[in-house]
């Protein structure tokens, strides 16, 4: 894949196309009335990583793993609720992001929450393809 859009990779290692409220879904699977536009959009503050760290706000580092803190508390705290929830690591993801690069880590992402039905892309959070409704049995 050229020229991947490396915008939508949030800071802390998360690609935001999974995320339900970038796919314009609520955790109950309602519709949201505005989508997210992703964590990096301009002078947004309301990413829940960004809206805590002044480093991101300030726009210091690009990714978590780049700050002397890293893993910072908040981060940590996160990072467990997405283990135990979600089955994703945003220290381990953010670790892959320096190995490999955000290009290889963006199509491994994709592919791994492709839809066997449709090719749409799957939510992370709900298991969910908003395309087609299939739903991916855990």
């Amino acid at each position: 894949m050229a020229d991947m859009d490396h915008s939508l990779l949030a800071p802390c290692g998360i690609l935001c196309t999974l995320c339900v409220a970038y796919q314009g879904y609520t955790m109950k699977g309602t519709q949201r009335k505005h989508k997210c536009t992703g964590c990096r959009d301009y002078n947004k503050n309301c990413a829940f990583l960004k809206r805590d760290c002044e480093k991101l706000k300030e726009n210091l580092v690009d990714y978590c793993i780049e700050c002397i803190d890293f893993p910072c508390e908040n981060l940590m705290r996160i990072d467990k609720r997405y283990r135990e929830k979600y089955e994703t690591s945003l220290i381990e993801n953010l670790c892959e992001i320096q190995k490999i690069g955000a290009t290889q880590f963006i199509e491994k992402q994709l592919e791994r929450y492709k839809c066997p039905n449709c090719r749409e892309t799957i939510c992370m959070h709900t298991v969910k393809c908003y395309n087609c409704g299939y739903q991916l049995q855990s």
